[in-house]
């Protein structure tokens, strides 16, 4: 009888330990999925901020071309709006 017990007792804590190292290793393998994500996410962001710096201060050198326009004499608005001309003939693709 005290035989049988021990046995009994052993396999509980031979079940308990398997299933312990198995939960730990699923556990494991998310979190370093996490870690994985998580490490990938601030490039990506950086990645996007970086772009949306690179077209707001496109769009702010294009406003400020704009206003200058708008504001200068006819003769050098004409030179302006032909220069734009020539430069965005230059930057378009071929």
């Amino acid at each position: 009888m005290l035989g049988e017990q021990i046995v009994i007792a052993m396999t509980m804590i031979a079940i308990v330990l398997i299933a312990g190292v198995s939960v730990n290793g699923i556990v494991d393998k998310v979190m370093q999925a996490k870690r994985l994500r998580y490490e990938a996410r601030p490039e990506t962001e950086r990645q996007g901020i970086n772009a949306i710096s690179e077209r707001q201060q496109m769009i702010e050198d294009r406003l400020r071309v704009l206003e200058r326009i708008a504001t200068d004499r006819a003769p050098q608005l004409a030179m302006e709006i032909e220069e734009l001309r020539i430069e965005a003939a230059r930057d378009r693709p071929k």
